[in-house]
């Protein structure tokens, strides 16, 4: 049997199913899958998740930094304040608390994106640098992906 022929064999072994609500767990799988593969590449045992909360006088959470540390980088993944608690610097010591947890982890850099009509320029005070553009990310905005080499 050619090649060809095995490959048509093969995917007949398998369907592609949109899901329009997926469970959690198999979207959890499909990650699993991944995370072993990394595995296999590179030493994945020093993943670690990264949650930092801003809470107000009331103790309600008024915003976060959610992120991971490995493979020498600190990843993050989301930071956002309510609108109530910006502009008093809680963005830049957000910023700064979860660069100093991963420094003590042993990364070297971050990595972040935000798009430009979030905070591009905030980003940018804290000394992180451009180093990819996503135009049209949605119509004429831009995506921007910046690192920083940390301290």
């Amino acid at each position: 049997m050619d090649r060809l022929n095995q490959e048509q064999n093969d995917s007949e072994k398998y369907t592609i199913a949109v899901e329009a609500a997926p469970k959690a767990e198999d979207n959890a799988r499909v990650n699993a899958i991944l995370d072993a593969y990394n595995a296999r590449q590179m030493d994945a045992s020093d993943y670690k998740p990264l949650t930092i909360l801003l809470r107000d006088s009331e103790n309600e959470i008024v915003g976060g930094l959610i992120g991971s540390m490995y493979w020498d980088w600190l990843y993050v993944e989301t930071l956002a304040i309510e609108e109530t608690a910006r502009q008093s610097g809680n963005g830049g010591r957000l910023l700064a608390q979860a660069e100093q947890e991963a420094v003590a982890y042993g990364c070297r850099f971050a990595c972040l994106d935000t798009f430009s009509f979030q905070a591009l320029p905030f980003y940018q005070k804290q000394g992180y640098e451009i180093f990819g553009t996503l135009d049209n990310c949605p119509g004429e905005q831009k995506r921007y992906y910046l690192r920083k080499a940390l301290t």
